[in-house]
């Protein structure tokens, strides 16, 4: 081992641990061939890729390259309801895989999160999150299940659209899963806890959150480089984007005038705290849904979005057609309905963002309602889940609030611009990723002063 390896070996980000790829699908795009090749060299890795760019070939053919190089199998875990299209894209490009809930017979596995208990790790040489982003909204004996199965399984992969844009736990989360930094040693490596500055808190109802150390922030994009790629559009990796081109976003904002307003007021006023925000929601469910209801009445398919189980109820009963998608469902019911919504079986579908907002593809239909939340990352998703590439129409985004409810939309614009400057940060870095570790070769020649 000379000195360069040595070095390398004790980073945090490690070496590669991969192998050559073996398997690349016939009619893969050239930025597809180069993610495939970067996760299959690197071994444990992670896909942060915009909706429509392929990820679900990226990590089959990731997964059939292991199965090839070890002839164990891999486990690919997904959201609800994903299975189903992960298969389907499987069958197209000639990979084989099965989907099972327990036993297999296939190399290549494909289940659902709630089903992991059924699995041994010690079986699988790899294993696949998608939608890895998913795993925070797990209690925490679920998610402890799956990094503890991950961690047992030599080769890993994690696959989603986008990180929350405030959430660098997420991204320490994912580095931990992989088996590089933990995420405690990444918050004491890179930022500080924000523990003073509670007028932000409480102007925008939100707990301490971490910030950058001084000079830390390129240094944090630089190692999250060395586990992870990421791409918006084909075109930030130096790739041509060709029919990799969204259709045009139509957002519109909706004002809804209500008679009551908050207890002991005048008048109505921008909700403040977290509780008046939850009251004005409460209070205004009806003035809202209605809202929704007219602006869906239109024979087309649309997608409905709400954040409360009130909210859902009244939808479903206001919308003609409608059906919803809810906790109170068993995950047969919730499954199917999915899938009857996809094959245009059910004209609306009325659900929550933390119930169908990850990796399922809606591009049949173009049009959304959307009730805001503090959570830019819902909305992100909610979004995509129909407006992705591979979309034909332009979308129509209508966006149904109250002027009690101006704060919300506030903070929410505000992590909309924080997402916008992380993934100019991470793509920025990863033009740079090899140069930065060229750097690092410890191999270039140094002039020595005279006075030595």
């Amino acid at each position: 081992m000379n000195y360069s390896d040595f070095i390398a070996r004790k980073m945090h980000e490690g070496a590669d641990q991969g192998f050559e790829p073996t398997f690349m699908p016939d009619g893969a795009f050239d930025f597809q061939k180069a993610m495939i090749e970067y996760a299959v060299r690197k071994g444990r890795a992670a896909l942060f890729e915009d909706c429509g760019l392929g990820k679900t070939l990226q990590f089959l053919s990731w997964a059939q390259n292991v199965v090839e190089n070890t002839n164990k199998p891999v486990l690919i875990m997904t959201p609800l309801a994903v299975s189903l299209q992960t298969i389907r894209e499987a069958e197209k490009f000639g990979i084989e895989a099965e989907r099972s809930f327990g036993s297999y017979t296939k190399k290549i596995v494909v289940t659902n999160y709630e089903r992991l208990e059924h699995f041994d790790p010690s079986r699988f040489a790899g294993v696949v999150c998608d939608e890895s982003s998913i795993l925070k909204s797990f209690d925490g004996a679920r998610r402890g299940q799956i990094t503890d199965f991950m961690r047992k399984v030599p080769y890993r992969l994690l696959a989603t659209a986008t990180a929350a844009p405030n959430d660098y736990i997420e991204l320490g989360t994912s580095s931990e899963a992989l088996g590089y930094m933990g995420h405690m040693d990444m918050l004491n490596r890179f930022f500080k806890n924000d523990l003073n500055n509670s007028a932000t808190r409480r102007h925008y109802g939100e707990a301490p959150k971490w910030r950058f150390k001084g000079h830390a922030e390129l240094p944090f994009w630089q190692w999250v480089c060395s586990w992870s790629r990421a791409m918006r559009k084909p075109s930030d990796l130096g790739f041509n984007d060709g029919a990799f081109q969204l259709p045009k976003l139509i957002e519109s904002m909706h004002l809804v005038n209500t008679e009551s307003v908050a207890q002991g007021m005048l008048f109505a006023l921008p909700a403040t705290t977290l509780p008046e925000q939850r009251e004005e929601k409460k209070r205004t469910v009806r003035e809202r849904c209605e809202k929704v209801a007219e602006l869906v009445a239109h024979g087309k398919p649309a997608l409905v979005w709400a954040q409360l189980n009130e909210e859902t109820d009244l939808l479903e009963k206001l919308i003609p057609g409608a059906v919803q998608v809810a906790g109170k469902h068993s995950d047969e019911v919730k499954e199917q309905r999915f899938i009857d919504f996809i094959n245009g079986d059910i004209r609306v579908l009325v659900t929550k963002p933390k119930i169908g907002a990850m990796g399922l593809n809606f591009q049949h239909c173009a049009h959304v309602t959307y009730f805001p939340s503090h959570s830019y990352e819902q909305y992100y998703q909610a979004v995509r889940r129909c407006w992705r590439f591979g979309q034909q129409s332009p979308v129509r985004v209508d966006i149904v609030h109250t002027e009690g409810e101006a704060k919300v939309i506030e903070n929410q614009n505000r992590k909309a611009m924080q997402a916008q400057r992380m993934f100019a940060n991470l793509v920025a870095e990863m033009n740079n990723a090899i140069g930065f570790r060229a750097d690092r070769s410890h191999n270039q020649t140094m002039e020595i002063p005279q006075w030595l």
